[in-house]
């Protein structure tokens, strides 16, 4: 199983910011990532919906050989990583929203969330929230309408701006100094963040903690790539695939995408 791919799915073109720090982390390792735009947003379905749909990316991906599993959604993982962990008999790597170290770093004790409501709606969110920030106001916000924005290539738009605009005054007025970025589509609205945000707020998301873990794990379970080459990356989409090569156009390696009927 070494030299078998790493799996990545994710409800769209997001999870492609998780797999950015993958490649950097793990160069070595090749990757095929899922995009399930068809089915994009996650964060307004049922958990039922959710996890079927989870399920079907994974057995995609195992069908490709895959020897370990990201789940590149927050979405996904909140309400069906528990489940998967169960039925399959591979790793799988999570992400949720980055909570912990908003909270240890915080001056002001408030911090704000902006994520989807599948997210912040499940129990792993109530969880970590209650465990790692229970002496910080936490202050949320869904982000109703970013990711289909974010999946039109608006990342920067005057829609998308004032959508921000928004959601993030009432954060402000509660004097938050950390903003946790809840969905991997978010990371892509980072410069216009920084353009509407004061200097004193930090913007946190967890790509590089989710690389390090899948570090750790494949190292645990003896994973690591042996080929002395660097990786091979292949996406695939059951929408347009221009959507993905828009985002992947300064891809740091090369990349094949495809567009597939899933």
């Amino acid at each position: 199983m070494n030299n078998s791919p790493i799996g990545i799915f994710d409800s769209g073109v997001g999870g492609t910011s998780i797999w950015r720090e993958l490649q950097r982390h793990l160069p070595f390792e090749d990757m095929i990532y899922l995009a399930d735009s068809k089915n994009a947003p996650y964060g307004s379905q049922s958990k039922a919906t959710i996890t079927g749909l989870s399920r079907k990316n994974t057995d995609w991906l195992l069908n490709r050989g895959c020897k370990l599993i990201v789940v590149a959604c927050n979405t996904a993982t909140t309400n069906a990583i528990d489940v998967l962990r169960k039925e399959y008999q591979v790793p799988f790597i999570g992400i949720e929203p980055a909570i912990k170290p908003a909270a240890l770093r915080t001056d002001t004790k408030k911090v704000g969330v902006l994520a989807t409501k599948g997210t912040l709606a499940s129990h792993l969110f109530q969880t970590t929230s209650k465990n790692h920030a229970s002496d910080v106001e936490v202050v949320v916000q869904q982000g109703d309408g970013l990711v289909a924005l974010i999946e039109e290539g608006q990342s920067d738009s005057e829609v998308t701006r004032n959508l921000l605009k928004s959601y993030l005054e009432p954060m402000l007025e509660a004097d938050i100094d950390h903003l946790v970025l809840g969905c991997t589509h978010y990371p892509y609205l980072i410069p216009t963040l920084k353009e509407i945000l004061p200097g004193k707020v930090n913007i946190i998301d967890c790509g590089e903690a989710v690389a390090r873990q899948t570090a750790r794990v494949l190292e645990k379970e003896n994973l690591y790539n042996r080929k002395d080459r660097s990786g091979l990356h292949y996406f695939y989409s059951n929408a347009d695939k221009r959507i993905l090569e828009g985002f992947l156009a300064d891809s740091p390696v090369p990349v094949t995408i495809e567009q597939i009927d899933f």
